[in-house]
């Protein structure tokens, strides 16, 4: 049996989205069994990543189920800092942190969390350039490769991907 059969995996997306860091969780969810599914502002869209590379989206915001997810993944890039303006997105993150669903996030991805005011007494990592502000939103940051806070899953930058995949695969299982 696959590590994640019959688990549910959602993946957000917006334009400038860092490549690496949506399609590879994407990709290690759906290799480890889970229904992977992306969802973005309008379904059926292409969207492109910082460095060129077109992902479409299999639903809209407004029509996930999100009660429905075992997991909600949020890529890094230029990406988070539009997403967190969408109230949808938040309502989303918050309902998957106060259930203790598996959230992750990786690089500026934290912004996405810091808006929807989850951070609050986590321990949290990511990219360098954001420590402050989850450190203002009420977090313990720390400079590791993949941190785990109960259900809450972040790391740094595209080099901790593998030890993203394994440790949100375990959070997950």
């Amino acid at each position: 049996m696959m590590e994640l059969e019959g688990k549910k995996v959602l993946t957000i997306i917006e334009d400038d989205f860092e490549d690496s860091e949506l399609i590879y969780p994407h990709y290690r969810m759906q290799e480890a069994g889970a229904d992977a599914l992306i969802a973005g502002p309008v379904a059926d869209k292409v969207y492109t990543g910082k460095n060129g590379v077109p992902v479409k989206s299999d639903a809209a915001f407004h029509e996930v189920e999100i009660k429905e997810f075992d997991a909600i993944l949020v890529p890094g890039g230029w990406a988070p800092d539009k997403l967190r303006r969408y109230d949808a997105v938040l309502e989303m993150v918050k309902f998957m942190m106060n259930e203790q669903r598996v959230v992750g996030q990786i690089c500026h991805a934290g912004w996405v969390l810091v808006s929807a005011d989850v951070l609050n007494e986590r321990t949290v990592t990511s990219t360098p350039g954001i420590k402050h502000d989850m450190i203002n939103a009420g977090a313990t940051w720390v400079d590791e490769p993949v941190t785990t806070d109960g259900n809450l899953i972040s790391s740094r930058r595209p080099p901790d991907l593998p030890a993203y995949g394994r440790a949100l695969v375990e959070a997950i299982r």
